[in-house]
């Protein structure tokens, strides 16, 4: 068992960005993608390069491919709240079209481009499935009628996902359970539904040989900062946490009374405090693991599984 987790997206890009894990991320991308897209053969064209992201910390980690057949794909793990997300992901979707194209170059060499978003968090609101695929249609005909088929854009949701080991019957319930708990797994006592995937075995494998000190170093900066993007978005949560203060300052005023000022209103105090780490706690059991839980907020695994 590791403590790192391929959901920041340092960790993500080295696993599925390099070479010698290139059938990885082809497993991955097959596993989202229509059966007429599935991938053969893959070139990463922005491969990890750890020294390179050390010059340029604000650099995106996606990762771009282009398959045998001339497909591009963009594979992006996303776990900061990011407003606007959507837009982003077009934005992206664009780039790649429009960098397929050099001048005097005529449209038609364009091809079809393929965004996938792995999201630690949700922003469908209207739907509970997990995977959720968008393209253009004809509104008359309510199909694809492939006039536009350059366009597909894929959202997987990893906190949607419910299905125990028992359930996972495909490729993509498999490695959305490695993303979900990849840190809390023991590749040498794996689940026979995890077992039994090769692609899956040499992930974990990969995770647990990961990183050299640098690496280390830069990766717990990226959680860290995560986290704090994570924070700010449980703000929301500030009016009861000023709750569980003053209930457990009356708290130690009443035990006070009773068995003596100093006692009480520290006993008050730590209340609070608790109360308030269980409030964060509470705000990110939807976009964070246990573990990067914990680390966060001091509480033990078994107070942040049990408000799971």
């Amino acid at each position: 068992m590791n403590d790192i987790t391929p959901r920041v997206d340092f960790a993500f890009k080295k696993l599925f960005g390099t070479e010698e894990n290139k059938d990885l991320l082809i497993s991955l991308i097959n596993s989202i993608v229509s059966e007429k897209d599935q991938v053969v053969s893959l070139e990463i064209k922005n491969p990890y390069n750890f020294a390179k992201f050390r010059n340029d910390k604000e650099s995106i980690l996606d990762i771009k491919a282009k398959d045998s057949e001339g497909k591009y794909f963009n594979v992006e793990m996303q776990v900061g709240i990011e407003v606007n997300f959507d837009k982003r992901s077009l934005y992206y979707w664009s780039n790649l079209v429009s960098s397929q194209l050099a001048r005097g170059d005529i449209y038609d060499k364009i091809t079809k481009t393929i965004c996938i978003n792995i999201l630690a968090y949700n922003i469908i609101t209207n739907s509970d499935d997990y995977h959720n695929e968008y393209k253009i249609l004809n509104t008359k005909t309510g199909k694809d009628d492939g006039l536009h088929g350059v366009l597909e854009i894929h959202y997987i949701e990893l906190r949607k996902f419910k299905k125990e080991f028992n359930e996972l019957t495909n490729s993509l319930d498999r490695w959305i359970t490695f993303l979900n708990k990849a840190d809390r797994l023991n590749k040498n006592k794996l689940p026979k539904e995890l077992a039994s995937d090769t692609k899956i075995v040499k992930a974990l494998t990969s995770v647990e040989l990961m990183f050299n000190d640098d690496e280390r170093e830069i990766y717990e900066n990226r959680l860290k900062f995560h986290t704090t993007i994570l924070s700010s978005f449980v703000s929301s949560n500030k009016l009861n946490r000023e709750e569980g203060r003053e209930e457990g300052r009356e708290e130690g005023r009443e035990e006070g009374r009773e068995e003596g000022i100093i006692i009480g209103e520290e006993k008050g105090r730590e209340k609070g405090r608790k109360e308030e780490r269980i409030n964060i706690a509470r705000g990110l059991v939807k976009v964070m693991t246990v573990s990067e839980i914990h680390k966060l907020t001091g509480l033990s695994l078994e107070e942040i599984e049990a408000l799971l």
